[in-house]
């Protein structure tokens, strides 16, 4: 027997699948439920890869179908092992490129925690980030000043989100940005499965005189929901192709 909580998410589940979206408001009123009691469910249902939430509300994840091959978010601790290797030579790569006094941004993702690592025998170098665990590696390299952007948590990602965020990134000036994405192709840019996480990236894209893609060869080819940047709008990009 399911319980109420269960009850309400599956109503909630329901409405979003049949409409392809819906809103907060629009969940509040079908559930009879207050605010704070919608945006847990949305957040119950997103981890369990049903829907895919956004500025105010939420959308139907439909897993492989379609060309645009929108497939479930991984968890940060389910991706670290693939094509490690790869992402070690990328971090290198990045890596190599900061000099002394630059201003780097790391967005969140299993390869950009790599240049992370590979950043702490740095010198005299600020990193800015949203993501928490990037922080948490770089806290004892004395040579690194790390800002931190404050919001909300994804728990898949370790990024910080929201209003706070924002606040925050728009009063900084970057050097260089290496940006991890979830699917690249020609057709849709650089792309991520969180749009929250794609507006961080852009207002972070926006404050950098140079921006690098960074992937490895299991996200060419492949497009989730949300872009972040054309294909074409990136200053370089690096990779273990």
């Amino acid at each position: 027997m399911q319980s109420k909580g269960e009850l309400r998410r599956t109503k909630m589940l329901e409405h979003i699948k049949q409409s392809g979206k819906a809103t907060v408001s629009e969940l509040m009123d079908i559930t009879e439920s207050s605010i704070a009691t919608v945006r847990r469910d949305l957040e119950a249902l997103e981890q369990e890869n049903y829907i895919i939430r956004t500025i105010g509300g939420a959308v139907y994840d439909e897993g492989n179908s379609g060309s645009r091959s929108n497939a479930a978010e991984l968890a940060f601790a389910d991706k670290r092992s693939v094509s490690k290797e790869g992402k070690e030579r990328i971090a290198a790569a990045a890596a190599a490129m900061v000099e002394e006094g630059d201003v780097i941004c790391l967005t969140g993702g299993t390869t950009t925690f790599l240049i992370a690592k590979a950043l702490k025998a740095h010198q005299n170098i600020t990193v800015v980030t949203n993501a928490v665990n990037i922080a948490a590696e770089l806290f004892d390299a004395e040579g690194v000043q790390v800002v931190v952007s404050g919001g909300v948590m994804r728990h898949k990602s370790y990024e910080l989100i929201g209003p706070l965020a924002e606040s925050v990134i728009e009063k900084l000036n970057i050097t260089k940005m290496f940006l991890g994405v979830d699917g690249v192709s020609k057709e849709h840019g650089f792309t991520t499965h969180s749009e929250l996480e794609a507006r961080i990236a852009q207002l972070f894209i926006a404050r950098s005189s140079q921006v690098y893609a960074v992937y490895d060869q299991t996200k060419l080819h492949k497009s989730a929901l949300f872009t972040i940047i054309p294909y074409d709008g990136v200053t370089g990009v690096i990779t273990d192709l």
